[in-house]
């Protein structure tokens, strides 16, 4: 007996700020519409330096290996780290959250030596911590730091640390997944050596590729390897003579329509500019932050390392936020995100990312969350979080 044929897919029409996806605008999608050539056709090889090029401007680097690896933005964490370790390498990883725990983790899987430094989700790691740990720790081949954390809504510092890093050996290691393109990546001002994020947050195209830029000095680490890398998928080596241009040695087949995707949001990015978009995302942010202020809600990440791009605030006193998320999402075909690890039941995550990011979006949010607490009895009378986010749009 088979199986009857799915319907026609029909998904349900969502406004996403959630911590992603984010929205991806009509013109990614046309994008995606475009009819496939071949992953070595010349025609799609200067795509892919298209590609390359826009990405070092997002990145704010002049870094020649500048690509986009094939897989999500835990594709790029796991390329960046399984290229640089080696067993027995000292590896310290900023745990502060979610994904500082999953650099943690791959560390552990490559054989490294982990020294990990903790502080409370929502929280940041001083300069002089890191400076501390390096001094004690010997030997250290890198340092891992997640510098916008979308489990807690905390924006890390780097403003130093690539200096620092080098002065005791050390590579700088990055996660800008929730960052790049929603608030200033400096790769080189930083001195960041391996940097790596995701299509689906800031972007705004679907999840499916990785950008990831590598130093000169981080290259000659993975040159000088003992060992081969222990992922053949994602070694960045021989990656590196896909992207080549001038050599574009055969690897894997890459994700054609996710290329496009990426152009014509790298496109977008441009486009509207890196200081503009930034200052984009600031404002919503704020407008956000003030209306779910009047709802009793908290920022959970500390004053100054908030991030725009990715707000993490506490639910208000008494209220159930998964019943009020689902009906979010029921009713009003708005998803948002609840809390991870020890903030799971505690906070709500909304992304203002990209596309994401309007006032539109803002506005709509705030005004079904009031509904939604005043069925739940928290809210009086509906109006005081619309109105709080528009005196900051007013100013």
């Amino acid at each position: 007996m088979t199986s009857p044929i799915p319907a026609e897919l029909d998904p349900p029409q969502r406004l996403l700020l959630g911590p992603g996806p984010s929205m991806v605008s009509p013109r990614v999608l046309r994008a995606m519409a475009t009819p496939l050539v071949g992953h070595l056709d010349p025609a799609f090889l200067v795509i892919m330096n298209e590609v390359q090029a826009m990405l070092r401007q997002v990145f704010q680097t002049q870094n020649p290996f500048t690509i986009a690896i094939s897989g999500t933005g835990s594709a790029g964490m796991e390329a960046s780290l399984v290229n640089v370790i080696e067993p027995g390498d000292t590896v310290i990883v900023g745990v502060a959250g979610v994904f500082g725990a999953r650099m943690a983790e791959i560390v552990g899987r490559c054989g490294g030596r982990l020294v990990k430094l903790e502080v409370p989700w929502g929280q940041v790691f001083p300069k002089a911590a890191i400076e501390e740990a390096l001094k004690k720790a010997g030997k250290v081949k890198a340092v891992a730091l997640v510098h916008a954390e979308t489990s807690t809504g905390a924006q890390q510092p780097l403003e130093g640390l690539g200096q620092l890093c080098h002065d005791h050996g050390a590579l700088l290691v990055v996660d800008t997944v929730t960052s790049l393109g929603g608030v200033p990546v400096t790769v080189d001002a930083w001195g960041a050596d391996v940097v790596y994020s995701g299509t689906q947050k800031c972007l705004s195209a679907p999840p499916g590729l990785s950008p990831l830029t590598l130093s000169p000095r981080a290259l000659e680490v993975i040159k000088a390897r003992q060992g081969k890398c222990p992922s053949w998928y994602l070694d960045l080596g021989m990656i590196a003579d896909y992207w080549a241009d001038g050599k574009r040695a055969y690897h894997h087949t890459a994700p054609i329509t996710m290329v496009y995707a990426l152009r014509e949001a790298l496109r977008i990015v441009l486009e509207e500019g890196l200081e503009a978009r930034f200052a984009r995302h600031r404002r919503h942010s704020q407008a956000l932050m003030a209306g779910l202020a009047a709802l009793g809600c908290t920022p959970n990440a500390s004053e100054g390392h908030r991030l725009p791009s990715l707000n993490c605030v506490t639910a208000p006193p008494g209220v159930d936020e998964a019943a009020v998320r689902k009906a979010l999402l029921l009713d009003f075909d708005i998803e948002i995100g609840g809390g991870l690890g020890p903030l799971a039941g505690k906070v709500w995550r909304i992304g203002l990312m990209g596309e994401s990011s309007r006032q539109d979006h803002v506005v709509a949010v705030l005004a079904a969350l009031e509904v939604l607490l005043k069925r739940a009895g928290r809210v009086q009378r509906p109006g005081a979080a619309v109105a709080a986010a528009l005196e900051v749009y007013a100013s």
